[in-house]
């Protein structure tokens, strides 16, 4: 008998937020609403503030009237994207350039499992990824 496969994702929520700071407070809303409703064994506290970060660099640092939080629940981990238009991909750089220019993600690095940008054709994207937390059997068949 063969094991069943689990899809790759399980759950996928994206939100179209105007740039202004008025967008962040909606992104922590957002991601907090989605590890509640999907029940993911994360520190939503963390997830919420590297959230925030990744938004704050967009708007801050990107162009255009719009970036786009994707917020997505895969086996074993939650990812947050965010998506912007083109500008210059964030870095982690030293505390002195993070606050001459505001865009380091020095918290997201540390507190992510991965994290990373790239460039699609529309803009760019940056991630962050945080692992379930241990033991816990979240997208697993227990039957």
């Amino acid at each position: 008998m063969m094991a069943p496969t689990l899809p790759t994702e399980r759950h996928q929520r994206r939100v179209q937020l105007a740039r202004e700071p008025a967008a962040v407070a909606e992104a922590r809303r957002q991601v907090r609403a989605a590890i509640r409703a999907w029940d993911i064994p994360v520190d939503s506290d963390i997830a919420v503030l590297l959230a925030s970060d990744l938004v704050t660099s967009a708007i801050t640092c990107g162009e255009g009237q719009t970036v786009t939080l994707a917020i997505r629940c895969a086996c074993g981990h939650l990812r947050i994207d965010v998506y912007d238009t083109p500008g210059s991909l964030p870095m982690v750089v030293d505390g002195l350039s993070v606050q001459e220019t505001g865009h380091g993600l020095v918290l997201v690095a540390a507190l992510s499992t991965g994290w990373g940008s790239f460039r699609t054709d529309a803009g760019q994207v940056s991630y962050f990824m945080l692992a379930f937390q241990s033991g816990c059997t979240y997208g697993k068949d227990t039957d």
